[in-house]
Formats: C-alpha cells, sequence, structure tokens
C-alpha cells in the first residue's frame, strides 16, 4: 500500500538577516529515495545542453535549486534534508520527522565567512547552456558574485548548429542582477586553432567559430581589447571540439606575445602530462593570473563549483567591471572549496614587492580556512615549496606567519591542498586552493627566467609549426597569407623567448 504523500511549505533563511535566501536541496525519505520540489524534477536530463539549469546530479545525490522557498510533496515519517550554499555558508545535514498534516519546514542557514567584508567577490569565469534566469538564481544558491555565461556556436553530431545565449549578450553590463549577483552574457570564440573565453566586451567578436583557417586567435584578442574585454585562455583546451593528440592552441603563442591576459582553470592541481604547466609559463617570464571557471554545461556540475575569488581595490564599489580589473590585475585566488589568503610585506595577490638590494628576509603570510578538509598549505617560490604547514582539524585552518629568507626576484604564491575530495562535478577533485602570482623585485633586478622553462615553452611552440604544417597539408588555410600570418606570429613569440634565454 503506497504512502499518502502531503503537501509541505519549506522556506530556507540566511541564519543573518532571517531572510529566505537561495539554496542548493535534497529531500530524501528513509529508503534513500529523492523527492523534488514544485517545478523540479525527481528525473532529469544530464547531458550536455540538455535542459540546463535548476536540477543537479552529483554522483547518485541529486539536488533541487530553490530561491529559498518552494513547496514539496512528502510521505510522513523520518526525512533526511541537505542543503548547501557555496563556500562560505555551514551546509546543513538535518534529519527529521515528519508528522502527519505537517504543513511547513523552517531552516536556518549559517555564514561562517563573509568574505565581502574584506573585498573578496567570488565569480564563476565560464558556464554554459543555463538562461540568464536560471545562472541568477544557481548564482544566488552558489553564493557567487558574479556568473560568467558564455555564448558559443555549438554544433552537436548530426545536428544544426546553434547559437545558445547569443541573443541575451550583454558585454560589459549585467544580462540579470538582483541583491549582490550578476550574471553577464559574453562569447566562447571557437576554432581549429584553440578556444578563448572573451569576457567585458562591449560588443560580440566575430566571428565565434571557423575552421577553415582565414582567421587568427590573436585576431580575437586583438578585437577583445580593442572594446576593452578580457582575454581568457583555457589552460586544458580541448572542449567543444575534438583534438588531434598533437594539437597545440595558438593561445601559447598570444599569451607569450602578451595578447593573453588571463589562463582560464578548472581542475585542480592544474596539470596533465600533455598540458604545459602554469609554472613553466611564469618560470619562463610570462606573467599571467589564474581564472577559475567550472566551465559548466550539464546538470552534473555544480556552478561555481571552481571559482575565482576578486580583490577589489574599493571594497565597496562592486560591480561587474571592477570584478574584471581585479582579474585583469591578478587579485585573485582560484578553489574548490578552501579559502585563502596571502600576502608578502603586505601586498597580496597581483602586487609587485619593491624591496631594497640588501634585504636578506620578507615577511611571508598565509591563511588557509576550509570546511572541507584538506592536509597540507605550501607557499611556493619560483615554482618550488620553501615553507609548508600541516593540518590535520576538520574544519581545517592553518596560518603560515614566516620571515624567509630573498636572494632574487622572483615570483610568490600559495597554495593548500589534500586528499579529501569535493563532489561538486561528475568528477571529483582534491580539495584545494591556488592564489595567483604575487611578484618580488629585488634592488630593482628583473627575475631571471628560467632556461629549463623556457626551453619547455619553446619545445610547445615547435610542436605548435609541426601542427600548422599538418593543416596546410590537410588545406585549412584559405589562403598562403593567412599561413604566413600565423607564421609570423610564431616567429614572433620564439624571438620573445630566445630574448629571455639570451638575457639569462
Amino acid at each position: 500500500m503506497s504512502t499518502k504523500l502531503q503537501t509541505v511549505h519549506v522556506r530556507v533563511n540566511d541564519a543573518q538577516t532571517g531572510q529566505p535566501t537561495p539554496v542548493r536541496i535534497r529531500f530524501t525519505d528513509a529508503a534513500g529515495n529523492y523527492y523534488a520540489p514544485f517545478g523540479r524534477l525527481t528525473e532529469f536530463a544530464t547531458g550536455v545542453n540538455q535542459d540546463v539549469g535548476g536540477n543537479l546530479q552529483l554522483g547518485k545525490a541529486k539536488y533541487a535549486v530553490i530561491v529559498g522557498t518552494c513547496e514539496i510533496a512528502l510521505p510522513p515519517g523520518p526525512i533526511t534534508i541537505d542543503i548547501k550554499k557555496g563556500f562560505e555558508y555551514r551546509p546543513l545535514h538535518q534529519e527529521i520527522h515528519l508528522g502527519p498534516g505537517q504543513l511547513s519546514l523552517r531552516f536556518n542557514l549559517v555564514r561562517w565567512l563573509d568574505l565581502r567584508n574584506e573585498g573578496w567577490y567570488s565569480g564563476d569565469g565560464r558556464a554554459h547552456f543555463l538562461s540568464p534566469q536560471a545562472a541568477l538564481l544557481e548564482g544566488a544558491a552558489e553564493d557567487l558574485a558574479i556568473v560568467n555565461l558564455l555564448a558559443l556556436h555549438w554544433q552537436p553530431q548530426a545536428a544544426e548548429p546553434a547559437l545558445p545565449n547569443l541573443l541575451a549578450f550583454s558585454g560589459q553590463q549585467a544580462s540579470l542582477e538582483s541583491s549582490g549577483h550578476i550574471v553577464a552574457v559574453n562569447t566562447l570564440n571557437t576554432s581549429a586553432l584553440g578556444n578563448l573565453a572573451l569576457l567585458n566586451c562591449h560588443r560580440v567578436v566575430y566571428p565565434l567559430h571557423f575552421e577553415r583557417i582565414n582567421w587568427t586567435v590573436a585576431d580575437w584578442c586583438g578585437q577583445c581589447h580593442r572594446k576593452a574585454g578580457l582575454v581568457a585562455w583555457p589552460e586544458h583546451d580541448s572542449w567543444p571540439m575534438l583534438r588531434e593528440d598533437d594539437f597545440v592552441s595558438e593561445g601559447l603563442i598570444d599569451l607569450i606575445l602578451g595578447k593573453v591576459d588571463v589562463l582560464e582553470v578548472d581542475l585542480l592541481p592544474w596539470t596533465a602530462e600533455d598540458a604545459i604547466d602554469w609554472y613553466t609559463l611564469l618560470n619562463a617570464g610570462l606573467r599571467i593570473p589564474l581564472l577559475g571557471a567550472s566551465r559548466k554545461k550539464t546538470n552534473t556540475t555544480v556552478l561555481g563549483c571552481v571559482r575565482t575569488y576578486a580583490h577589489l581595490s574599493e571594497p565597496g564599489a562592486f560591480t561587474y567591471k571592477s570584478w574584471i580589473e581585479a582579474v585583469r590585475a591578478g587579485r585573485t585566488f582560484v578553489t574548490n572549496g578552501p579559502i585563502l589568503d596571502f600576502t608578502i610585506n603586505g601586498h597580496g595577490p597581483g602586487s609587485t614587492v619593491e624591496v631594497p638590494a640588501e634585504t636578506k628576509t620578507i615577511h611571508v603570510r598565509a591563511h588557509a580556512r576550509s570546511l572541507v578538509p584538506f592536509q597540507r598549505l605550501e607557499v611556493i617560490q619560483n615554482g618550488a615549496v620553501v615553507t609548508e604547514q600541516k593540518v590535520a582539524d576538520t574544519p581545517a585552518e592553518t596560518i603560515l606567519d614566516v620571515e624567509l629568507p630573498i636572494s632574487e626576484s622572483g615570483w610568490w604564491a600559495a597554495r593548500c591542498w589534500g586528499d579529501h575530495h569535493v563532489q561538486t562535478s561528475i568528477c571529483p577533485q582534491p580539495a584545494s586552493a591556488h592564489t595567483s602570482p604575487t611578484y618580488v623585485r629585488l634592488g630593482e633586478k628583473p627575475m631571471i627566467p628560467q632556461s629549463e622553462a623556457i626551453q619547455d615553452v619553446l619545445d610547445h611552440c615547435d610542436r605548435f609549426g609541426q601542427m600548422l604544417d599538418r593543416l596546410d597539408r590537410q588545406g585549412r588555410f584559405a589562403g598562403e597569407a593567412d599561413r604566413q600570418r600565423l607564421a609570423g606570429l610564431l616567429d614572433e613569440a620564439r624571438a620573445v623567448l630566445q630574448a629571455k634565454l639570451k638575457g639569462i
């Protein structure tokens, strides 16, 4: 005999304000059956560009995203409720016994950190296929100040092409905003030569896509900058098109030439066997901050599961532009849970700290806090760990506050990581965070790049040249002039790196 369901009104309040707050919520009975609020589904699509928004499935666990209130049909008896809201609220896990005829449930979520009061505003560098309304709802539910929703040329196999969200393009303005949450719609431009996320452009940069090569990724960079935009290069530059194993994105060439503003990352840590490592780029003398992004494109990824915290120079003046400019300046850390603060002589990420030539030590402070366990906090100098602190507590918190020796100019950063995995997408990740670099200049002497790093980047440039030869043999260039333009960019990038080698 089936149990009769009863309609219950649910309200989730922010404990500080007493007002309803958007959240991600999950209701299950004693047998583990999931119940969806009215307006959400118990069974829903999980494929790419399939009704993305409002529902989530992480492993076997399903969630609904709600505005803070909902109605739901539940059976009387034991019910388990799980509620989550970003990284700065304590998740709520509560087991109740729903009595027959009970009409309402009330919950309070407690904020354990308020980084906005410290000038830090979180944002997702890239998401796709949500409507702006769904992006605003999920952004608020995940406590994101900024959601970069990117239109793109989308053509799945055996289907006609589409341009999802292009009509909602907002550029430098908010497409939608509410109570400190902004959704801006810009573009992901894709090609046979690589992909770029173009943020904060006052107009769309065309073409959105090319396969026959009569354009360059550098052209996109130039147009984006003329439109006051920010160019983000995805390090693992593979989606949405399948790549050959020997693919090297033109984005690397443009980064060397100073045409790329930030490196977009979605996996932590940010290395792969065949991908050029971020530390290698920095050690080669290339300045490039981080932009964290979920790259959400299905209902199996939490918006903001990897996110960017950007520090505003004027904390009270939060706008989309101020956030973008903080990212451009490198005042950022990226994270999938832990909160990370890092300073050298009181200066944070993105800064250049000038110290006299006779300086022997600098004051380094790294502070990591997390509801998700991590085991290690480390300070990095020019790619090497120079000091560390192990952590065993949950919630985890530790501080490194030390004087460290300095003998050369270079880049510094902090990172934390551990063995505990966070399930905020179809692929769990180790809990971790990393700051963008802080640069120290000793006695007005610039950093001396590492020859091994420069050679590594040069090797990737050679692979790019080999890829151009293959594309030429395949007849992919519209004309010889287009081939020569790319060859010229490659020669310029090689010259930049060779000049760095000669300067060592």
